[in-house]
């Protein structure tokens, strides 16, 4: 019996990291995912595969967020992208009574008012996927390559304000690193450190 206990923190320690193997790592494979969108059909991430996808974590009640959309840079990321091919997915961790939260008519309704261009709005009420990826702010943004591989994971750019004058002035990470891969260069940075409001998890 004191063998097996001298054997019960090596054994948590080993589950723990087998745990930890299934989150979203830059230079691994993404993992796959299915959620609903707004209209009720369900997405999985291997559906795109041969293609870049962009997920972007959002919550339109965020100010951070309002910054991106409000300006209209989101949505003008999301239309150039798109129209080269990319998949951009955008996706709402926020649970139920929770800011960002919207369900039914109600979320048609704000996408449609935003002037969403995102291939798909994927609902993650329970979190399961946000916490998969690491999600912590809204937004928080990452690319998937054609092969399935996470090549970013971070912040939109480098400046961390909720105020739309900075985004002239700031390196966008998502535009600089679709630009070159597209281009057929490699991705020069792989990872920031995000910013915004939380993601409001259940």
């Amino acid at each position: 019996m004191k063998w097996m206990r001298s054997l019960l923190p090596v054994l948590m320690i080993s589950l723990a990291v087998a745990a930890n193997a299934k989150n979203a790592r830059v230079d691994q494979p993404a993992p796959d995912f299915s959620l609903t969108d707004a209209s009720g059909k369900k997405h999985s991430l291997t559906d795109f595969k041969g293609k870049w996808v962009v997920l972007e974590w959002v919550n339109f009640g965020c100010p951070f967020v309002r910054k991106h959309y409000d300006s209209g840079n989101m949505q003008g990321l999301q239309k150039a992208y798109t129209g080269k091919d990319v998949v951009w997915l955008s996706v709402c961790s926020s649970a139920p009574g929770k800011q960002g939260y919207y369900e039914g008519k109600e979320l048609t309704s704000q996408i449609k008012e935003e002037g969403s261009h995102a291939t798909a709005y994927l609902i993650d009420a329970d979190g399961t996927v946000g916490k998969m990826y690491e999600a912590k702010t809204t937004p928080h943004m990452y690319i998937v390559n054609p092969e399935g591989v996470l090549v970013y994971a971070g912040g939109i750019d480098n400046i961390a304000s909720s105020d739309k004058d900075d985004i002239k002035k700031a390196t966008n990470y998502v535009k600089e690193n679709l630009d070159a891969a597209l281009a057929g260069k490699e991705i020069a940075v792989k990872g920031s450190k995000p910013y915004g409001c939380s993601v409001k998890y259940k």
